[in-house]
Order: structure tokens, then sequence, then C-alpha cells
């Protein structure tokens, strides 16, 4: 990978209006080239998301997606700039595909910075405590951290995910490219997942223990049914005294 300069990354951002990291990236995958950098940010859709990202967006639509078996479902607004792009079919199945990927994966935020600071402390307080990291120095313990909860993090926010139709591209990436295509600020504003009986704690029936407290019984003196009847319905008792009126029989 080559090394990227922090003059490049200027210039590629003067060029483009793409953001810092975006630009850094886009020179390390392109070798440090400023043209096929300006190409794939072009491609990504980031150029033109970086511009349009401060204009208004308080159009668009509330999309929905109830799973097949209706035991999933999902509310979520988009925002664009205009009417008119809320009502372009493109911008419709960009709300529904948001809507199937928020259903698909367990995110709870849109992006990071919603992300409330005592779930971040609390992350970190669990990961400092981990046995792996006992005896580390100080310093490569807070980098490990640091590392291991910026991954939680991203699992837990809708535009870190990978796209579910195209696993090259996140969330992030898939807005920037249609607003690249519709020409509008277009932004994920938030959204609800529900999840059949999530949350409940579900009451698991003893049967045994039922049937013993309805006949007030102890379930230890409830025989299993294998020890008393056989396939034919009839008990072992009953079993027995059959034998010995056939064992009599035989003896006269």
């Amino acid at each position: 990978m080559a090394d990227v300069s922090a003059k490049m990354v200027k210039e590629l951002r003067e060029k483009t209006g793409a953001g810092m990291m975006d630009c850094k990236r886009a020179l390390q995958e392109t070798e440090g080239n400023i043209e096929k950098a300006s190409e794939w940010l072009r491609k990504k859709g980031i150029s033109s998301a970086e511009k349009k990202a401060g204009k208004v967006a308080a159009e668009g639509l509330v999309g929905q997606y109830i799973h097949i078996g209706g035991r999933i479902g999902v509310l979520v607004e988009v925002n664009c700039q205009t009417d008119f792009v809320a009502r372009n079919e493109a911008f419709k199945a960009l709300v529904q595909n948001i809507a199937m990927q928020i259903a698909a994966s367990k995110v709870e935020y849109v992006k990071i910075s919603d992300i409330p600071a005592a779930i971040a402390d609390k992350e970190k307080e669990i990961e400092m405590g981990r046995d792996d990291l006992s005896g580390k120095p100080e310093a490569m313990k807070e980098k490990i951290v640091q590392g291991r909860i910026e991954k939680r993090l991203k699992e837990l926010c809708l535009l870190d995910q990978a796209y579910v139709k195209d696993q090259t591209i996140t969330i992030a990436e898939l807005l920037a490219q249609n607003v690249a295509q519709l020409g509008e600020n277009i932004q994920v504003r938030r959204f609800v997942r529900f999840e059949l009986g999530e949350g409940i704690e579900k009451e698991e029936t003893d049967f045994a223990a039922e049937v013993a407290a309805q006949m007030g019984v102890s379930t230890a003196v409830i025989p299993e049914a294998s020890e008393t009847a056989d396939a034919s319905g009839e008990s072992k008792d009953d079993k027995k005294k059959e034998n010995k009126k056939d064992g009599k029989k035989g003896k006269k």
C-alpha cells in the first residue's frame, strides 16, 4: 500500500470536496494516484455527497418492511431535499432497501455519534476487565481496547454495516451513490425495529409439575408412563394379575 501524505490528501480534498478520511482511503486504494482516486470517489458517490451534506433535507419518505411471517417489522425515515426526489422510484427503492437492511441486522443507531456516551463508557469498562489483557502494559491495553470499542460501536450503527445486497459497500456508501445519482442530500434520520416477543420473559411450562399441582401431589410420586403401562395400554400390575391367572390355569 502506497504512503499517503497530508499534502496528497489536501490536494484531493480540494479537488473533489470529499472528506479527509475518504480522500485518504481513496489514495490508498489507488496507490496514491490523484486522478484514479478522484474517479474512485465519484464511483462511490462520496465526492457529490460531501458537497451536498450541508443542504437541508426535510422531505422524503417513511418506509416500512414486514418480514415474512410477521415476526420482524421496521419503520424508517429517510430524508431528501425535495418532494420531487421523494416521489422518484429510485429513492423509493432506496428507502425499501434500507428498511430491509435494518430488518436483517440488529442495529440500534443510525451513526456512531448517535450512541450515548454512557454506552461507550460501559463497553470500555467491559473490555478493560477482560482476562486476555491482564499483564499487558497500560498503553498497549488502551490501544487494544480502543480498537475493540470502535468495532463494537460500528456493529450497533446502520451506516457502518455492509450492504446486504452488495457486501463491497457500506450503507453510508450506498447513500452517497444515491446522492450522486439523484442530485440531492439524502440522510437516514431515524428508525425503529420490532421483533416479535423481544424483551418478554417467556414462561416455560413444566407439564408434569402442572399435572402434579392439579392433583395435589409431588412430581416425585408420579410414575413414568413407561413404568405404568405398555404399548397395549395395560398397566404392569394388571399384567402380573393376568400372568398369575394364566399360571394357575396351566397347573390345572
